[in-house]
């Protein structure tokens, strides 16, 4: 196996987790931002989905984003009939935003991002071990 395949694919490994980071990070910035007119709708939670990506010159499959979309399941409703987004019966719509599926989110991306990290010290360590036993 090339060395530089293996740095690239922990690499885009690594750019993935840190979108889908991103991606739960605009969630939780948004888990109270409602619409601003009666019965407009809030934030929708963003998503984002992963493909496989094959280098045909290498043979080697990595990973890459195929969508940031939206979740479309349905918005909670509030009581709060001072709210600007309020509808007729004073109902404000709330974000489809889960706080704890968010921070869940973020720990599986750090955890999936450091282990591309390790793969990638572990594949330059033995890089190294190798060009030192040639000289």
């Amino acid at each position: 196996m090339n060395f530089s395949d293996t740095i690239g694919i922990s690499a885009a490994g690594m750019q993935v987790q840190a979108k889908r980071l991103q991606v739960a990070a605009e969630n939780l910035a948004n888990v109270e931002t409602t619409g601003s007119t009666p019965g407009s709708d809030p934030y929708r939670r963003k998503t984002i989905t992963f493909k496989e990506m094959l280098d045909r010159s290498t043979g080697s499959s990595s990973v890459g984003v195929r969508e940031i979309g939206e979740d479309q399941s349905d918005f909670e409703t509030h009581y709060d009939p001072g709210h600007p987004a309020a509808d007729a019966k004073g109902m404000v719509k709330m974000p489809n935003v889960d706080t704890m599926t968010e921070i869940l989110d973020t720990h599986e991306a750090q955890h999936s991002y450091e282990a591309n990290l390790n793969t990638m010290q572990i594949t330059r360590a033995m890089l190294t071990r190798t060009i030192n036993l040639m000289k």
